[in-house]
C-alpha cells in the first residue's frame, strides 16, 4: 500500500509566487512510492492569491489541490492548524508559498523516513553543502539564540528550530494540542513533538533562497520575542 505525503502550503498575499510553488510541488516525484496531497490554506489574502490558485487549478485539473480559506487573517500557525486538521497523508510537510525553500528537496527529508529511521525530520539551513542566500546577520544570530533556547527545553540538538521544512508523522502532529496562531508555531510544535515517548527526530541539510523585506519577507523582531515567550511557556509548563 502506497503512503501519502500531505504538503501544507499556508499563503498570505503571495500572488507573485503561489502559482510557481504549486507548479514546482506538482512536478516533484517522491521516493519510496509516496503519493502527494496538496493542501493550500489562504489566510485571508488581500491580493490576487486566491485568483492565482484558482487559475492554477483550472489550468491543471490533473493536479488535486485541496483549498481552504480563512474569513479573517489569523496567522501562519492558524493556517497550518487548518492544513494539519484536513491532512489525510501518512506524513505532512510544511511548504511556504514564497519559494524560499525548494520543493524538489522533499525527498531529502523523506529519505530517513523511507529508510525506517525517522518519525520527524527537520530541514536545516545551517548544515550540509546546499545553496544558501546570504542576507541578514542579526537574523542569523537571532535564529541561533532561539534554537539554543529551544534545545535547552526540548533536550534536542537541532541546528535550525525555526526552519519552515518540518516533516511529521501525521498521527503524531495531529495528537498535539497546538495553540500558537502565528510564528510561535515553530517553537511550540518543536517542544511538544519532542515530548512524545520514543520519538525519532532527524535533521538534514536543505538549501535556502531567502527573501528581503522588499521582496515580501514577513517575519520581524516582534516575532522573535514571541518565539522566546513560546519557548519559555511551552518549555517550562507541560
Amino acid at each position: 500500500m502506497n503512503q501519502k505525503l500531505s504538503i501544507i502550503i499556508p499563503a498570505y498575499n503571495e500572488e507573485k509566487t503561489i502559482q510557481k510553488v504549486l507548479k514546482t510541488v506538482a512536478s516533484v516525484e517522491l521516493i519510496g512510492g509516496f503519493e502527494k496531497e496538496i493542501i493550500v490554506v489562504n489566510d485571508c489574502s488581500k491580493d490576487s492569491t486566491e485568483h492565482q490558485i484558482f487559475t492554477f487549478k483550472a489550468q491543471r485539473p490533473d493536479v488535486q489541490v485541496a483549498y481552504f480559506k480563512h474569513d479573517v487573517n489569523q496567522g501562519k500557525g492558524a493556517a497550518l492548524h487548518t492544513g494539519i486538521r484536513h491532512a489525510t497523508g501518512t506524513y505532512v510537510v510544511i511548504q511556504d508559498a514564497d519559494l524560499e525553500y525548494d520543493p524538489q528537496e522533499f525527498n531529502i527529508l523523506l529519505q530517513p523516513i523511507v529508510d525506517g529511521y525517522a518519525d520527524v525530520v527537520f530541514g536545516s539551513r545551517f548544515m550540509g553543502g546546499k545553496a544558501h542566500r546570504i542576507l541578514f546577520f542579526w537574523h542569523s544570530i537571532g535564529n541561533k539564540i532561539l534554537t539554543f533556547l529551544s534545545n535547552m527545553f526540548s533536550n534536542l540538538n537541532l541546528t535550525d528550530m525555526e526552519t519552515c521544512y518540518k516533516m511529521f508523522r501525521t498521527d503524531m502532529v495531529k495528537a498535539l494540542d497546538l495553540k500558537e496562531k502565528r510564528f510561535g508555531f515553530e517553537p511550540e510544535v518543536t517542544v511538544k513533538i519532542s515530548r512524545i515517548p520514543n520519538i525519532r527526530i532527524y535533521e538534514v541539510g536543505v538549501s535556502y533562497y531567502g527573501r528581503t523585506y522588499a521582496e515580501g519577507k514577513k517575519i520581524n523582531w516582534k516575532d522573535g520575542f514571541r518565539a522566546i515567550y513560546c519557548i519559555l511557556r511551552y518549555g517550562l509548563f507541560k
